[in-house]
């Protein structure tokens, strides 16, 4: 499918989407993030992919923001409206995913941006990135799900003055507080993305489905976690990726999942 602000490339069981708005920094607006669930929906149907690589154009912004043009002038239902369903067919499509999905940010990942990144299962940034929920210097909140994954992933507090602040925070400080797992630099962005993905390729895409569920379970104050855990566990055990990786191991060779 030809994207206008999208650029979609498979490579072997890797599929990178890089939003490809760089004179507009990359930002969100209605059309990318129609693209972007087309993009995703695809992915997750797609047999051949196994995980995401999720980007930007060009080394200045992952995705400096929304585009605050489009909703400047929108009264509190159409306020409403906008953010539930960015969250329903975006944000939350890609937290709940079966195949997992990696934020590699490579510069200003701000308001909206920085919300998609957290949406995505774990992030890398360049050491030039620079994040932030600047919405309160805007008169509004985060309304992509900022208010819930910050906390989760940095802490109460420090969610707080993030967002009360309406600050940026380097990299470096992205990386001691927990929102993003590496930084490095923008060249070796990319190619420390793929690394990560082959190593997550290279185990059972059954059992990483439902690590994913798990996992967002325990963050759901509507189900229980250790039970979703306890019902996934023995899920498993009828799978053939469970046969395959036992009996790869007591004969030790490396497993061959069929994905099944």
């Amino acid at each position: 499918m030809d994207y206008e602000n999208l650029e979609v490339k498979q490579e072997d069981t890797i599929v990178y989407i890089t939003i490809n708005r760089p004179k507009k920094l990359n930002a969100l607006n209605k059309a990318t993030i129609n693209e972007l669930h087309e993009a995703f929906t695809d992915a997750n149907e797609n047999e051949a992919a196994r995980i995401v690589i999720l980007t930007g154009s060009g080394q200045k912004a992952f995705v400096a923001g929304a585009d605050i043009s489009e909703f400047s002038d929108y009264n509190e239902q159409e306020g409403s409206a906008l953010a539930r369903e960015g969250q329903q067919n975006l944000f939350d499509f890609i937290e709940n995913m079966h195949k997992p999905v990696i934020a590699a940010i490579n510069g200003f990942a701000l308001g909206g941006g920085l919300e998609l990144a957290m949406a995505a299962h774990f992030r890398v940034a360049s050491h030039n990135a620079k994040m932030g929920l600047p919405e309160t210097s805007l008169g509004l909140i985060p309304g992509y799900g900022g208010t819930q994954r910050l906390p989760q992933l940095v802490g109460k507090g420090r969610a707080m003055e993030m967002i009360m602040t309406a600050g940026m925070i380097p990299a470096e400080k992205a990386l001691e507080y927990g929102l993003v797992n590496h930084v490095t630099s923008v060249e070796e962005l990319l190619p420390m993305a793929k690394n990560i993905a082959n190593k997550i390729c290279n185990n059972s895409g059954v059992a990483i489905k439902a690590a994913i569920t798990a996992i967002n379970a325990g963050f759901n104050p509507k189900i229980d976690g250790f039970a979703t855990e306890i019902k996934a566990f023995g899920h498993c055990f009828g799978t053939e990726d469970f046969k395959e990786g036992t009996s790869a191991f007591l004969e030790k060779r490396k497993a061959d999942f069929p994905g099944e």
